[in-house]
């Protein structure tokens, strides 16, 4: 890619991410693409930027979408500094970070680096080839349109698509996928589902603003991975009968103000007014197949060069947690950050 003409590069950068987002609504025309604008999404594209070439970022929602629907008093497992992108540095008073303070953070290096990052827009195809690529997209509005490049890079994560159960009545509006706050649930009988680190943070946090917990997991007992300063309270709670909880128990089927359990005493039907099925997320491996990516194994692995992180499709690029498959626990902020500079080397030697 070293061919890349001079006038496709900027002579000059705008004084805010606005203006350049609208200095020319007409240019759709970039050397490398970026599908998702996460922490790993942005990393590429400032990567890929320093390196020379112009590039654009799209996301179906606002920029780091799924941190922003994490749970509204959510703290990281890790440190400031492992977040961190751009080489830019992460001040915190925390020695682990909240939600809101990552969110704050990744915009400020966004606008620092004056990012062209197209919020609110839909990938829905990709076609053409290497060097050619046309992505269709549709805003929030349903406009359709086009946008031109040469290089693409996927970063989209996984937490959009949660792993669905398949029950009765899991479509009813108080069954919840995603937990942001435990206020609305006061004095209410609410069902916790799942037994690692989010259905934990869920049971906990509901149980202590006046909600009545009930946890099912089918494995059991709690995973051995929920973190050791959160096991031992969910234990306790369980332990002295303050959050209910059925293990080796599957629901069967949940009602409107009811849901029924297997558990290995049989079936029993308890009270329920909401349920948080805290049952993980997948990557959208059918929009990956759609542009002719290749799958290899049980765990979905795509083919992907590890050295430039280049696809089986010539000129797509995997970034992220979409590298290691159905294998979700394996790649987080803290190393898919660097699938940036790996891929911007390759695409320099290109």
């Amino acid at each position: 890619m070293a061919d890349f003409p001079a006038d496709s590069i900027p002579d000059s950068q705008p004084s805010s991410m606005l203006e350049r987002n609208r200095e020319n609504p007409s240019d759709r025309s970039f050397d490398v693409l970026v599908i998702g604008a996460g922490p790993t999404g942005l990393a590429c594209a400032i990567e890929v930027q320093k390196a020379g070439f112009k590039v654009v970022a799209v996301d179906k929602g606002c920029i780091c979408n799924s941190l922003f629907h994490y749970p509204s008093h959510m703290t990281f497992f890790t440190t400031p500094e492992l977040l961190e992108i751009g080489n830019i540095p992460f001040p915190s008073p925390n020695p682990k970070p909240t939600r809101n303070e990552a969110l704050q953070y990744y915009r400020l290096v966004a606008a620092h680096y004056k990012l062209n990052v197209r919020q609110y827009e839909r990938v829905e195809r990709v076609t053409g080839h290497d060097g050619e690529f046309v992505v269709h997209t549709e805003d929030r509005f349903g406009r359709a349109g086009k946008l031109r490049a040469r290089k693409l890079i996927v970063s989209t994560g996984y937490y959009d698509l949660p792993n669905m159960m398949c029950i009765p009545g899991e479509n009813l509006s108080k069954v919840h996928h995603y937990y942001d706050d435990p206020h609305p649930y006061f004095d209410t009988d609410v069902l916790v589902i799942g037994g690692k680190n989010s259905a934990a943070i869920a049971a906990l946090e509901l149980w202590r603003s006046g909600a009545r917990v009930t946890l099912v997991h089918r494995h059991e007992g709690m995973h051995r991975h929920v973190k050791y300063w959160i096991k031992p309270d969910i234990e306790n709670r369980i332990k002295n009968r303050e959050i209910k909880a059925y293990f080796n128990t599957d629901v069967l089927e949940i009602g409107e103000d009811a849901v029924v359990l297997k558990t290995p005493e049989g079936l029993t039907t308890i009270p329920n007014d909401f349920v948080f099925a805290m049952t993980g997320y997948h990557p959208d491996f059918s929009f990956l197949e759609s542009m002719g990516v290749r799958f290899e194994g049980p765990d979905k692995l795509p083919a992907c060069n590890p050295d430039t992180l280049e696809s089986n499709v010539p000129g797509i690029f995997l970034a992220g947690v979409i590298v290691a498959g159905s294998r979700t626990n394996e790649i987080f902020i803290e190393n898919g950050r660097f699938h940036g500079g790996q891929i911007a080397r390759a695409l320099l030697t290109a």
